[in-house]
């Protein structure tokens, strides 16, 4: 369900999500019977959705951390499982598109990173999570079939002790002028995000919570500016 790398018309590192498919023109099937058949047609679309760079949080989040095992849940066409293999992950990526899956393994070959990646057709709203995961990196897992409570909650439930998460996803209240999508309740904040994972309590030390604005390209060449949530957290051993 996600990915990291947006085409031209939405983030320019972006990520597979519901709003950068808004903003692109793309067509999300959202009459779609399942999440298969809407995420798969909308990849089946163009041969390329994404650019191809890992999400900007998460280089800037993740570097520096001690390679282990690492999630990537919502994998689309593999930028940031790529990326995360590069710097000595070893990674399991999660998409629920068997397309995305497909190109991402191809990408991944391409990137000489094929065996320090697993490539798993999911279906989060399925999945049940076991803490394993030294790093769980969920970056703007929007969609409409899937609420973002869930995905936060089953991320953080696939953590291992000592390990890190990290979601990154849209603050309601950063949207770029161009997007055409303004369901806030798909996005969230800092402090909402805080509250559905009960932050202030065992097993967690948080480290970053807050939102960052940062620059974009809109879909006609246009700058703009948008506002990410980002939490990492860091859980006790």
């Amino acid at each position: 369900m996600t990915e990291k790398t947006h085409d031209a018309g939405a983030h320019q590192h972006g990520q597979h999500t519901h709003d950068g498919a808004q903003q692109s023109g793309l067509n999300l099937h959202e009459d779609a019977d399942n999440a298969v058949d809407m995420w798969d047609g909308m990849y089946r679309e163009r041969a390329k959705i994404w650019s191809g760079n890992p999400n900007p949080q998460l280089v800037a989040e993740a570097t520096g951390l001690e390679p282990g095992k690492a999630l990537d849940l919502g994998s689309g066409e593999g930028g940031d499982a790529i990326w995360l293999a590069q710097q000595g992950w070893t990674v399991t990526a999660l998409d629920v598109s068997a397309v995305a899956l497909e190109r991402a393994a191809a990408h991944a070959t391409e990137a000489g990173q094929a065996e320090r990646i697993t490539w798993q057709q999911q279906d989060l709203t399925e999945w049940e999570p076991e803490p394993v995961f030294d790093l769980v990196s969920a970056q703007f897992l929007h969609s409409p079939l899937l609420p973002w409570r869930d995905s936060a909650t089953k991320a953080a439930a696939a953590v291992a002790p000592g390990g890190t998460l990290l979601i990154v996803g849209h603050h309601p209240h950063g949207l770029p002028p161009w997007s055409h999508h303004h369901e806030s309740g798909m996005f969230f904040t800092p402090e909402q995000l805080a509250g559905a994972l009960r932050l202030d309590r065992e097993p967690w030390f948080v480290e970053v919570l807050t939102d960052r604005a940062r620059t974009i390209e809109g879909p006609n060449g246009e700058s703009g500016t948008t506002l990410d949530t980002v939490l990492r957290a860091r859980k006790h051993a």
